[in-house]
């Protein structure tokens, strides 16, 4: 009998899980924002605030290349239109930065190429960056980045040409542009003295640009609580030529700091306008881990209540040790109500400015108490007669001025008699009885003044 084989057991072999996405596919995409200063101006703000940034990437471009050379080692330098401007600036010739930018469009293609959100910064009132900013934007547009500029105006003091100048680069750029936020330097004695040096003066307001800008780049790398990525940016940014208000706020953890919050994050010094009426919000709310739902709600509500009922909100929540003691927020807010270019946002040319009409001051007697005037009206009323002494004192004045030039004076009882009459004679009738009564007048003139031989054979 032959004996039976024991069932040999083999060993299962693991087969390998394919997860179903590549891991390569898994992996986020790292957002790719690029700041660029575009003039003296946008390179001086974009120098300062390259130092407190380092998740973005920096570009200083001008046509003056010794501003070049100032510019900050944590920023890249871009050189361009040396052909047409010979390393030097435009003068404040917009034009020749316009073209300055369009001979180097190749150049400024790859400068932007791979980028998923532009910022261009630039001081308008000048030549380089009012002329190629519209150019930068245009080429950024064309390769599906996004787009949003952050503009100072000129100080009054600089002159109506300077500003005319930044209101014609504000509307060429706009239409190459998602949002952006006009910011007027005026706007720098809201946060200074007025006796506070330039230089510290614009730097104060480069500091809360930096701030502002600090707390976007890290609401798009940092991951919160409630995240918001790139996808929440691009659904908020879109849209053409937008006016957008950005600002970060931070205040201390104590009694009543998310009313404080607010009150400072609505209320930004650089703006002259608001978010009242807006159609996109992105906001983020940064704390410690015992941020309280109270505190998200009261901030949320206020926000939500302000802009358009119809606006697309989005919100996130940070928390880390790094806001320890504090409670901040940043703020995007785009399509605000306010019309920064008038008429144009809807597509019509702008009004024509009418001229206020020009009046000519007459000499006039000072008015009469209302009880004189009120006895006259009445008196005028009665008959019409009385109505006329305003034409005979004319009249006779008038007549007086011509006798007073011809006559001798003896003879000016006659044109009172004559001007006495007139009360019921029309005005040719009187204008004839003068006639002839200076007719009768000059002829005995004429005798009185032959000798007296002659008028003696001239009445025989």
């Amino acid at each position: 009998m032959q004996r039976k084989r024991p069932k040999t057991f083999k060993k299962p072999v693991k087969k390998e899980i394919k997860p179903l996405i590549e891991s390569e596919d898994i992996k986020t995409k790292i957002t790719k924002v690029r700041i660029i200063g575009i003039g003296g101006g946008g390179g001086t703000i974009v120098s300062e605030i390259a130092y407190k940034m380092p998740r973005a990437s920096f570009v200083v471009a001008n046509t003056d290349a010794q501003a070049l050379k100032t510019a900050s080692q944590k920023s890249s330098r871009f050189h361009f239109g040396q052909s047409l401007t010979r390393g030097l600036g435009t003068g404040m010739n917009p034009e020749l930065g316009m073209q300055a930018a369009l001979i180097e469009k190749d150049k400024i293609k790859k400068l932007l190429e791979g980028q998923d959100l532009c910022i261009f910064v630039a001081c308008l009132g000048g030549g380089t960056g009012s002329g190629a900013v519209p150019i930068f934007a245009k080429i950024a547009k064309s390769l599906g980045n996004l787009t949003y500029g952050i503009f100072t105006l000129p100080f009054k003091f600089e002159g109506e040409r300077k500003m005319e100048i930044a209101r014609e680069s504000l509307k060429k750029v706009k239409n190459h542009l998602n949002a952006l936020s006009v910011i007027p330097n005026e706007r720098a004695f809201q946060l200074i003295d007025k006796s506070t040096p330039l230089r510290q003066a614009l730097s104060t307001v480069n500091k809360a640009l930096t701030e502002s800008l600090t707390g976007l780049i890290e609401t798009i790398y940092e991951p919160g609580l409630i995240n918001i990525d790139f996808a929440d940016f691009r659904t908020i940014l879109e849209g053409k030529g937008r006016l957008a208000y950005l600002n970060t706020a931070e205040v201390e953890i104590k009694k009543d700091s998310a009313k404080n919050l607010i009150v400072k994050a609505l209320n930004s010094p650089l703006y002259p306008y608001g978010i009242k009426g807006a159609k996109g919000v992105l906001f983020n709310i940064a704390g410690e881990k015992e941020l309280s739902l109270a505190e998200v709600n009261e901030i949320s509500k206020t926000i939500s209540e302000l802009v358009n009922p119809e606006a697309k909100i989005i919100f996130g929540i940070s928390q880390g040790k790094k806001y320890s003691g504090i409670l901040k927020t940043t703020l995007l807010v785009t399509g605000c109500s306010m019309k920064i270019f008038s008429s144009e946002d809807k597509g019509k040319a702008p009004k024509k400015i009418k001229k206020p009409p020009v009046f000519r001051v007459k000499e006039t007697a000072p008015e009469k108490p209302k009880e004189q005037q009120n006895k006259k009206s009445g008196a005028n009323k009665k008959t019409n007669k009385k109505a006329r002494p305003k034409k005979k004192k004319t009249i006779k004045k008038a007549k007086e001025e011509i006798v007073q030039e011809s006559l001798p004076e003896k003879n000016l009882n006659l044109f009172e008699a004559i001007a006495d009459e007139r009360v019921r004679k029309n005005a040719l009738q009187v204008k004839r009885d003068v006639e002839e009564t200076e007719a009768e007048m000059l002829a005995k003139e004429r005798i009185w003044e032959t000798p007296t031989f002659l008028r003696r054979k001239m009445e025989k």
